[in-house]
């Protein structure tokens, strides 16, 4: 996907200069002051940034750190922005993300002002991402300490996973809908050296009957964006009865801002 729109750029010598996943220019001529954030794993990156005192919206689904609900104002949902919510704000960066957010409302808010849009499906492009968001936010010490802290929690989970290897994650119920081969999740999974029996992109429609013929050792129901509960654990299994179902957190498999640093320890849990 290709936003036809780039963000607006002052008439002056921008201080900071980068491009975004989606090989956007994006010109700052001051360090962000009023950061509006519309993906809610990138809101708690730039709580753990430091950026409170900077951070004026917010989502209603950014849901870390609980206490900034109550202190932000609340923009709408991530498909569902209220443009002049935002504009109100009178922000100098807005944060925003490839999947998360529609095309329209990026276009329409990078007539505000500048448009950071991240596009992430592996761990390298989350502490890329990272790292972009600590230059534009003078928070280039602190980025790299995260990413730091990433890459070493992932470098100490174990190469050979002691847990059943096929994998059907799900994140959604009716219809049933898994995570495909070229998302996030699917990278979470192999890094953590399980298979996605899904090889299909995006994020397909399963049908009940497949469930069994796809032959996943295990089926991790995840918390989001469905949230799949104890209930539904005996109606999977009646599905799949040779698999293993479990419940798992989607955010420590979907999330790619600062949640990885406890993804690891996480992941070497559910492989134990």
């Amino acid at each position: 996907m290709t936003y036809g729109i780039q963000p607006c750029v002052p008439y002056l010598c921008a201080m900071i200069r980068i491009t975004d996943q989606l090989n956007r220019p994006i010109h700052l001529t001051h360090t962000p002051k009023r950061i509006v954030s519309i993906v809610p794993s990138q809101t708690q990156l730039l709580a753990d940034m430091g950026l409170d005192d900077y951070v004026c919206g917010i989502t209603k689904f950014c849901v870390h750190p609980k206490t900034w609900r109550d202190r932000k104002t609340i923009v709408g949902g991530t498909k569902n922005i209220h443009i002049n919510r935002i504009e109100n704000l009178n922000p100098d960066l807005v944060i925003a993300n490839k999947e998360e957010n529609n095309r329209e409302d990026v276009e329409h808010l990078s007539r505000i002002c500048p448009v950071y849009v991240s596009d992430v499906a592996t761990l390298q492009d989350a502490l890329n991402m990272i790292a972009d968001i600590g230059v534009l936010c003078d928070r280039r010490t602190k980025a790299a300490d995260i990413s730091q802290n990433i890459r070493n929690g992932f470098a100490a989970l174990p190469s050979t996973p002691r847990a059943p290897k096929r994998v059907l994650y799900l994140i959604w119920k009716n219809p049933w809908m898994a995570a495909g081969n070229d998302t996030f999740i699917h990278n979470m999974l192999e890094t953590c050296g399980l298979t996605n029996v899904i090889d299909s992109p995006r994020y397909p429609c399963v049908d009940a009957s497949d469930f069994s013929a796809l032959k996943p050792d295990v089926i991790m129901l995840s918390s989001e964006p469905f949230p799949f509960k104890t209930k539904h654990l005996n109606e999977v299994q009646t599905l799949a009865p040779n698999a293993d179902v479990m419940l798992v957190n989607g955010e420590y498999f979907s999330w790619y801002g600062s949640m990885l640093v406890g993804a690891p320890t996480y992941f070497q849990g559910l492989l134990r």
